[in-house]
C-alpha cells in the first residue's frame, strides 16, 4: 500500500478519534505491551519432533487436513516461524512442548528431557530476540493411550507423567533463566472418561497429589511460572474431564499459580472475557490460550469475532495488559499454515487495539451515571471508526506489511519453500 496514502489516512483518523477523547499516540505506545506467544504447533499439526509417527501414538491430538508444506524438522519449522514473525508487528514469544526438542535422532523418553534437549531453541529464542513459553507434553505416547496421565490409578504411568512434568518445570525455569524473562509453564492433560465414571473423585485426588509433587519446587519466578489449564470435555473424554475448570481454580489458588483459560474450552454459551476480572481476583495472573471454536474445542484460527474482542477489552479495560499473559492455540492443516499463523495473530492484535481505541473513561461515566442508551449508542458508533487506518499505519511504522499485502509475501514463500518440500 502506498505510504504517503496510509499516513495521511492516519492523520484523519487520529483527529477523528481525538474528537471522542482517544490518543492515537498513546495506543500506539500501549501497543508496545501487547506481546502474544506463538504456538509452534502450528507448524506441523502437533506431531513434535520427538519420533517419525509421534502423532500415531496413544492419546493423540487431531489436526484436520493435509495441506502440503507441513515443517518435517525443527530447521523448516523454524524457517517457517522466522517467516512468521518478519509478516507481525510488534513483540512476540514462542510457546514450545516439550515434543519438540531437538533429540538428535535420539529417542530420548518424557520421563528423560533434560534442558539440553532444547538449548538450541532456548539459543534461538535469544537469536530471534523473543521470549520462551513451555508446555509438559501428556499425549501421543503409549502411557497416555487409556486416557489417563497425572491421575491415573497406575501407579508406574502416574510416576512417569509426574517426572515428565518435573523436568519440563525444570527446563521452562532454565530457559527464562537464560533469556531473561520469566518462562511460563503450561500443564493441561487430557484425563478423562468416555462414559460415566463412578469415582470422578477418585481421579482428582490423584491429581492434586502428581500436581503437588511435580510442582514440589518453587523456582524463582522470574525465571518461570506455572499455570494450570483446564477443558470442559474432549474426545474420548466426553463424560467426564478430571482437570475441570472447578478443579484447577481451586488448585491455582491454593496453590498461588496461573490459571491458564482457553476460550475453547468452556461450553459455547460461556465467555473467557466474562472470568478474566472473576479469576484474577483471587490469581495474581491469568494465561490465555486464544482459539476460535466452532461447535466445540476444534482449535479454528483466530479471527476478529465478539468472544475474542470481550478478551482484549476487559483486559485492557481493567488495566491487566500486564496480569495477563496472552498465547494462541490453534492447529489448522487444511490450509497454509504460515497464512494460518499470520491471520490469527494479526486478529488477536487488532482485538486489543480496537479496545485501546475505546474512551473507556466516558463510557463508564455514562454507566455510572444510568446513561445507559447513551452507552449503548456509544459502543455502536465505535464499530464504524476508521480503526483500519489505525492499524495500518502501526504495520507501518512496524516495517511489516500493511494491510492485505502479506497474502502476496506468504504466497511467495510457499511457492519458494513449501512446494518443495
Amino acid at each position: 500500500m502506498n505510504k504517503e496514502r496510509i499516513e495521511k489516512a492516519y492523520e484523519l483518523a487520529k483527529e477523528h478519534y481525538a474528537s471522542i477523547g482517544v490518543d492515537t499516540e498513546e495506543v500506539l505506545e500501549k501497543m508496545k505491551r501487547i506481546v502474544v506467544s506463538l504456538h509452534c504447533w502450528q507448524t506441523d499439526d502437533v506431531g513434535g519432533f520427538e519420533t517419525p509417527d509421534a502423532e500415531l501414538s496413544g492419546g493423540g491430538i487431531q489436526a484436520t487436513g493435509n495441506y502440503p508444506g507441513k515443517a518435517n524438522s525443527i530447521a523448516e519449522a523454524r524457517a517457517d516461524l522466522e517467516k512468521v514473525l518478519s509478516l507481525l508487528p510488534g513483540d512476540h514469544r514462542l510457546n514450545l512442548h516439550a515434543i519438540y526438542g531437538d533429540f538428535g535422532g535420539e529417542i530420548v523418553d518424557r520421563d528423560q528431557i533434560e534442558v539440553k534437549h532444547f538449548q538450541s531453541w532456548i539459543d534461538w529464542c535469544k537469536e530471534q530476540g523473543i521470549g520462551m513459553d513451555f508446555n509438559a507434553s501428556f499425549f501421543s505416547h503409549p502411557k497416555a493411550a487409556d486416557g489417563f496421565t497425572l491421575s491415573s490409578k497406575n501407579e508406574e504411568n502416574r510416576k512417569f507423567w509426574v517426572e515428565h512434568l518435573t523436568r519440563c518445570r525444570a527446563i521452562s525455569a532454565e530457559a527464562g533463566k537464560q533469556l531473561g524473562t520469566p518462562c511460563v509453564h503450561n500443564t493441561w492433560i487430557p484425563d478423562g472418561s468416555k462414559d460415566t465414571p463412578i469415582d470422578r473423585n477418585g481421579h482428582r485426588e490423584i491429581l492434586k497429589k502428581s500436581l503437588d509433587e511435580a510442582m514440589d519446587i518453587d523456582y524463582p519466578k522470574e525465571y518461570m511460572k506455572d499455570a494450570v489449564e483446564s477443558k470442559l470435555f474432549g474426545i474420548g473424554a466426553e463424560s467426564m474431564t478430571v482437570g475441570s475448570h472447578d478443579f484447577y481454580l481451586g488448585y491455582a489458588i491454593s496453590r498461588n499459580k496461573m490459571i491458564c483459560l482457553d476460550n475453547g474450552h468452556f461450553h459455547p454459551t460461556e465467555q473467557v472475557g466474562d472470568k478474566i476480572s472473576a479469576c484474577l481476583q483471587f490469581v495474581d495472573e491469568v494465561l490465555l490460550h486464544v482459539t476460535r471454536p466452532i461447535r466445540w474445542d476444534s482449535d479454528h484460527v483466530v479471527t476478529l469475532n465478539e468472544d475474542v474482542q470481550l478478551i482484549a477489552s476487559e483486559i485492557v479495560r481493567n488495566d491487566y495488559i500486564d496480569r495477563v499473559k496472552v498465547g494462541l492455540d490453534f492447529f489448522d492443516a487444511s490450509i497454509n499454515r504460515i497464512g494460518a499463523y499470520v491471520v490469527g495473530t494479526r486478529a488477536a492484535k487488532k482485538a486489543f487495539m480496537i479496545a485501546l481505541l475505546e474512551p473507556t473513561t466516558a463510557l463508564l461515566e455514562l454507566e455510572e451515571a444510568g446513561k445507559n442508551f447513551e452507552r449503548l449508542a456509544m459502543l455502536e458508533e465505535l464499530k464504524t471508526m476508521p480503526f483500519s487506518a489505525i492499524w495500518n499505519y502501526y504495520c507501518l511504522i512496524e516495517g511489516v506489511p500493511v494491510g492485505a499485502d502479506y497474502i502476496a509475501e506468504i504466497q511467495k514463500y510457499e511457492q519458494e519453500v513449501l512446494d518443495n518440500r
